[in-house]
């Protein structure tokens, strides 16, 4: 059986252990101490209680990652309203509203004043299709038109898509989301999230999947370097913090590192080397919200006009997402985590039966500084395809040509055009993008 090594235990990485686990012998080598990468749970000691370290929204036009889930038999993990419901709040206005989509690809929800955009002109949808027209060369604000359509849905939808200013965010990117939600209809559009914390929906599962076909995962295990004989064109061994491993004949390697790691490791690969961050604010409430209407039925909601985004409600913890936060990196701590309970006060307040206090209550802030590449057209052009020089090394990772911006999607549809480009079996999730 050949074995194939995995460089990289986040979810490119751990896609790819498992669709090659029931195949092939398979080692993943995991440079920090946990697997997960960028989603995963850990134990907050500030907090006293387990958080994500980002907050992540799946919609039900995400192939890949319920192919993923399933396989594990961990799609009961996840939570949601069952139904394409998005409530938000304009800070500007004070103006509560919720996004109602029609099941279907005949979008009814637009001639609903109740399940629209308020605000919004019917002309002003001509910005859809302009997205997903757009060439490699043009910008999300190129695309758009002035109005509440774009204000109060597009450009923050964009902005948390790409984690990138709509000025500079690729409407190519944007464009294929576009295409696979909302142009698909409210059923492509039904919100998810991890019911428990990441780990338990994405990690937890996949290592105990792996220990039933035998795989190996190291954790704390830094991979230095690769041996390459140019003349065969093949990785031949590797360099671990445990000491080299060397490769057999029919072994084979997947890089599922970030892009920077990679191109350290791989001499000669460009990829994305200009990166945003993303800002997440946790709030630990001395006892769970009760919330009414919209925000009960989906556990979260969008905010526009302010430095939040996006809220969500997990039990005692109040979890508040910031994307592009670059803008925010001369912000300190306290500030922000003072300035964004303010913005929860005025969107809260009236969307639940108790009011939240008027002072802060103990609340963490974790800032991801390279959380994604900076989804622009430059950086877009750079991403290399899973397929490399050397016949038994293929590249993972949400960084790599997808099609998509770094989501979660992106990351395990990688991993499995990353097996299929080594020749291994599988299934057709994700083979669009080999």
């Amino acid at each position: 059986m050949s074995h194939v090594h995995i460089i990289g235990g986040g979810l490119a990485g751990l896609s790819a252990a498992v669709e090659l686990a029931p195949q092939a012998q398979v080692t993943v080598y995991e440079a920090g101490p946990a697997c997960g990468g960028r989603a995963r749970s850990f134990h907050d000691k500030a907090l006293d209680t387990v958080i994500d370290n980002g907050n992540h929204l799946l919609l039900s036009a995400n192939p890949a990652t319920f192919r993923y889930l399933d396989h594990l038999g961990a799609r009961d993990t996840l939570k949601g309203p069952g139904v394409p419901v998005f409530p938000w709040y304009d800070l500007q206005e004070d103006l509560a509203w919720t996004l109602r989509l029609s099941p279907g690809r005949i979008p009814f929800w637009l001639l609903q004043r109740g399940s629209r955009v308020p605000g919004m002109r019917l002309g002003d949808v001509r910005a859809l299709f302009r997205l997903m027209k757009a060439d490699e060369q043009a910008c999300v604000a190129d695309c758009l038109l002035p109005g509440q359509l774009a204000r109060r849905l597009l450009e923050p939808l964009a902005v948390s898509g790409l984690n990138t200013d709509v000025k500079r965010g690729s409407a190519r990117l944007l464009g294929n989301i576009v295409r696979r939600t909302l142009a698909k209809g409210g059923n492509a559009c039904c919100p998810w999230m991890a019911a428990r914390g990441l780990s338990e929906s994405f990690v937890a599962p996949a290592l105990r999947y792996l220990e039933r076909f035998h795989a190996e995962v190291l954790t704390s295990t830094r991979v230095s370097a690769l041996q390459i004989d140019e003349g065969t064109g093949r990785v031949t061994a590797l360099e671990t913090s445990n000491g080299p491993v060397t490769l057999g004949a029919e072994d084979s390697v997947i890089l599922a590192v970030p892009s920077p790691v990679a191109a350290g490791l791989l001499p000669g690969l460009e990829g994305p080397d200009e990166f945003e961050s993303i800002a997440n604010a946790h709030y630990r409430l001395a006892q769970p919200l009760k919330p009414r209407g919209a925000l009960k039925q989906a556990g979260f909601i969008g905010l526009v006009g302010g430095v939040a985004e996006w809220v969500f409600l997990h039990d005692e913890v109040l979890s508040v997402t910031v994307s592009a936060a670059n803008r925010y990196a001369d912000w300190g701590q306290e500030d922000m985590l003072t300035h964004i309970w303010a913005e929860l006060r005025r969107t809260l307040d009236p969307l639940v039966e108790v009011p939240l206090p008027e002072v802060m209550p103990v609340a963490r802030l974790i800032r991801e500084k390279r959380a994604t590449f900076a989804a622009t057209p430059e950086q877009d052009k750079k991403r290399p395809g899973a397929k490399t020089a050397y016949a038994n090394l293929a590249l993972a990772g949400d960084w790599t040509d997808t099609g998509l911006p770094s989501t979660i999607e992106g990351a395990i549809q990688s991993g499995v055009v990353a097996v299929g480009a080594l020749g291994f079996r599988t299934a057709s999730a994700g083979a669009a993008h080999a």
